[in-house]
């Protein structure tokens, strides 16, 4: 029948244990806190010994003490004994198929309760517990010859309470005869607001004992007053302190027999929250070797550190012989960059085998404000690359210099260095990281860089901030330098094109004037009587003219130039009809026109609306003449470059712009050759012309004209790719 029943009353549960005793037939497991091993001296006893009589099988799980040590010696002759350190509790298991336990008890006395159960799940939940526990204990007489012989059992264990922590501290450190700390500044703090005295003692040890090492310490000592004053407090103690740079990321200690280490990091004050202690002597042996490499090839004396702290020359210099620890470094003196970072790159192969690095840079400006400086050779690919970085698709490839508008970031370029083959960055002007080109021809950053040098030697780093600005002052003025000479190029070109044009321009005129007025000389001396021969010395006469005129116009043109360059451009205002002005200028040129079939034709447009009646609405207050000069200038240019059968139309439009403002546009669409691209950015300005036909100076005066009557003017070519329309504006009067 199964059941489960609570016993009670110490009489009743040692009576019926007994009973029950008579019962087992292979084994008992039993499990007792370190009130068990008493038990000899117990009625019980006798019991436990008639069951070892008839072979069954007897386990114990106790724990095993200095004051319980004299019984369990006893109890394991019957007993097969593990210990196990702080067990609670008390039950027992008979055959694996009934379950008895109780609370727990005093020397040698049976508890008040009891349960007992032969359910065989519950059974099966004991049975399983007590085998978990007896695989984690130890054999009883290991821990019995642990006691007699003052020997400490090997435990690892986590602290996470600070007053257990605390008192776990003294109770170390008074048992210490040497310690080995690697710490931060806080560890210091801690020692010596709480346990200072302590450390004196194990100084006084040493100076008694030779073979005793004292207190040796490592820590990173910074240029914090406070913590100066706290390591020279320890130094005058006669305690050991040597600065390290790179400081593993666990506080730990190691003193005669233990290590010490942190989990998680240690407050400024060296408040501790977690404590992992082991006498494991694996790892004991481990700390103490991985502290003497570090204390013995890392490690600055301090008095050392503090005299160039206090004479302005602290640096510490590491040369790195392995590239992946020095990519480690590379990323992180980036990552922790506060104001500012420079990078010289001597090849473009170097610059994309570091863009990783140049992308978290540009993050850290982003985020920080941190200004980024790059000095690097120019090829496709680094544009590309600088392009990405910059995220700005439509830079200029040719300017030295590019920057970001999101973070403080710009590139310069310079020509690749054959003089060095490093690559040099410096943080913040405090830390300089060179790093030796090996082989450029490598595409992965730790096959190609060699040795490096990391460096925070004020000296050292200021150095190499001064030939950064110089190379990048160097850059600048190169480039100022090469937009100079562009622009002397291109004026000299502009007035040599100008020179040569100008001089053929005039000599046309004046060569058919010279010669044709030597003919006519010639001809008249000839005859005393013109008669029939009239008309050709008409013709003669009207080239003259017109080439006259032309050489009129050009020199108007130059003078035109000068006024304009000197302002003093003077315009005489008047009231006029602009439509008549432009119907009579059109009616000009077509009776100049003669055989030519060019088609002129004039529009109006007012208010949305196109009409071909004449209209007084186009009255406008400027210069006559002036406004004549553009409309001539801009039918001329429609006439020059189009062919026979062309149509040029003239539109002028009246438009409201605003409330109040009236406007006059004028607009001139032809079917000629369109407007050369390359010359488009720069149409209106001088000498803009890739034609044989002119100066380049006619538009360039007509839109210094319209912008003094307070117009604009503008050109584009048509969108059916036959020919140009060129328009200006001109405000009406109200």
């Amino acid at each position: 029948m199964k059941k489960t029943e609570i016993l009670h009353g110490q009489d009743n549960i040692k009576k019926r244990t007994i009973n029950d005793f008579h019962l087992i037939q292979n084994r008992l497991d039993n499990c007792t806190d370190s009130t068990g091993p008493y038990v000899i001296d117990t009625p019980l006893w006798n019991e436990f010994l008639e069951l070892k009589k008839k072979g069954i099988k007897l386990r114990l799980i106790t724990e095993i003490t200095k004051d319980n040590i004299g019984y369990s010696k006893k109890i394991v002759k019957v007993f097969e004994t593990r210990h196990l350190d702080e067990v609670k509790g008390n039950f027992g298991i008979a055959d694996g198929r009934e379950y008895g336990g109780g609370a727990s008890i005093t020397k040698g006395e049976p508890p008040i309760e009891f349960i007992r159960s032969n359910v065989k799940a519950f059974v099966d939940q004991q049975q399983f517990f007590f085998e978990t526990l007896w695989n984690k204990a130890i054999p009883a007489e290991q821990r019995i010859r642990e006691i007699d012989e003052g020997i400490e059992p090997i435990k690892t264990k986590i602290l996470e309470n600070r007053e257990e922590i605390y008192r776990y501290f003294v109770k170390s450190i008074e048992k210490s005869n040497q310690l080995y700390i690697c710490s931060s500044i806080g560890g210091l703090y801690m020692v010596y607001n709480n346990f200072f005295n302590l450390y004196k003692e194990i100084i006084g040890k040493q100076k008694r004992h030779d073979e005793y090492n004292g207190v040796k310490w490592l820590t990173f000592i910074d240029d914090n007053k406070n913590s100066i004053e706290t390591v020279k407090s320890f130094l005058n103690e006669g305690i050991q302190i040597r600065h390290i740079k790179n400081h593993p990321s666990m506080n730990f200690w190691v003193d005669n027999n233990n290590i010490h280490a942190t989990i998680g990091a240690m407050d400024k004050d060296g408040t501790i929250d977690k404590l992992l202690v082991s006498n494991e002597p694996v790892y004991v042996n481990h700390f103490i070797s991985y502290f003497q490499d570090l204390w013995n090839n890392q490690g600055i004396d301090a008095k050392e550190r503090i005299k160039d702290i206090e004479e302005g020359m602290e640096y510490d210099i590491e040369v790195i012989r392995h590239s992946d620890r020095t990519l480690n470094i590379y990323l992180n003196i980036v990552k922790s960059s506060r104001s500012e970072i420079f990078f010289i790159l001597p090849t473009p192969k170097a610059f994309v085998r570091q863009f990783k690095t140049m992308y978290l840079a540009s993050q850290v400006s982003k985020e920080r404000k941190v200004k980024v400086r790059i000095l690097t050779p120019k090829d496709e690919i680094v544009e590309n690359f600088i392009k990405h970085l910059l995220k700005e698709e439509n830079g200029n490839s040719n300017d030295s210099i590019v920057s970001n508008s999101d973070g403080d970031i710009k590139v310069r370029y310079i020509e690749q260095m054959s003089y060095t083959k490093s690559s040099i960055v410096i943080v913040d002007r405090k830390e300089s990281l060179v790093m030796e080109l090996k082989d450029d021809t490598k595409d992965s950053f730790t096959q190609a860089i060699g040795l490096s040098t990391h460096s925070t030697s004020k000296a050292s780093v200021l150095s190499y901030v001064a030939i950064f600005e110089n190379l990048w002052k160097q850059s600048e003025l190169y480039q100022e330098i090469k937009e100079t000479n562009e622009k002397l190029e291109s004026k000299d070109k502009v007035l040599n094109e100008f020179i040569h044009i100008a001089s053929h321009e005039l000599r046309n005129p004046i060569q058919p004037i010279l010669s044709l007025s030597q003919l006519v000389k010639s001809e008249l001396s000839k005859k005393i009587e013109l008669g029939t021969d009239k008309n050709k010395i008409f013709n003669l006469l009207d080239v003259i003219i017109r080439n006259a005129k032309k050489l009129n116009k050009l020199t108007d043109d130059v003078l035109d130039i000068a006024k304009i360059e000197t302002n003093s451009l003077i315009l005489n205002i008047e009231i006029f009809n602009l439509k008549d002005l432009i119907q009579d200028l059109i009616d000009d040129y077509k009776s100049q026109q003669k055989n030519d079939t060019c088609n002129i034709e004039l529009y109006f447009n007012i208010d949305g609306q196109q009409k071909d009646l004449d209209n007084n609405l186009f009255l406008i207050e400027a210069d006559k003449a002036r406004i004549s000069q553009v409309v001539s200038n801009l039918l001329i240019n429609a006439l020059k470059f189009t062919n026979k059968d062309c149509l040029i139309q003239v539109t002028i439009e009246r438009k409201v712009i605003g409330n109040m403002r009236k406007e006059a546009i004028v607009t001139i669409k032809d079917t000629g050759t369109g407007i050369d691209p390359e010359i488009i950015p720069i149409l209106f300005t001088k000498f803009a012309s890739k034609s044989d036909k002119g100066t380049g100076l006619g538009l360039y005066i007509c839109k210094n004209i319209v912008d003094a009557h307070g117009g604009k003017i503008w050109a584009k070519n048509n969108e059916d790719k036959k020919g140009a329309t060129f328009s200006f504006s001109l405000p009406l009067d109200n």
